[in-house]
């Protein structure tokens, strides 16, 4: 008989089923992951927000008539507002002062 060397049909076949499997059980978690990840980084946009909202009070002694008045000023977000990253717009309720979250 010859030596043969490499791998057989099945063993190849064995290989890839395995493959396969650890596949169908990692891609829903990875997407999973993702996604909760969006939440708490949403949740913690709004918790900033709040913050330099109640920052901007303490400074100029009266809540802000819009959200704008803080989110635009390079004083309470000198890089630039948080955005949301499900693309969503944060409101300012007048009524509570506060940024409602809206995570999903």
């Amino acid at each position: 008989m010859r030596n043969r060397k490499g791998f057989t049909l099945v063993e190849l076949l064995i290989v890839v089923l395995i493959i396969g499997a650890l596949a169908a059980i990692a891609v829903p978690r990875i997407g999973a992951s993702a996604a909760d990840a969006k939440t708490n980084a949403c949740k913690t946009n709004v918790d900033t927000i709040n913050s330099q909202i109640e920052l901007y009070m303490a400074n100029n002694g009266s809540w802000p008539t819009a959200l704008t008045d803080v989110t635009e000023d390079t004083d309470y977000f000198p890089d630039g507002a948080p955005a949301c990253p499900f693309g969503d717009a944060y409101v300012y309720s007048a009524t509570t002062h506060r940024v409602a979250d809206h995570s999903h």
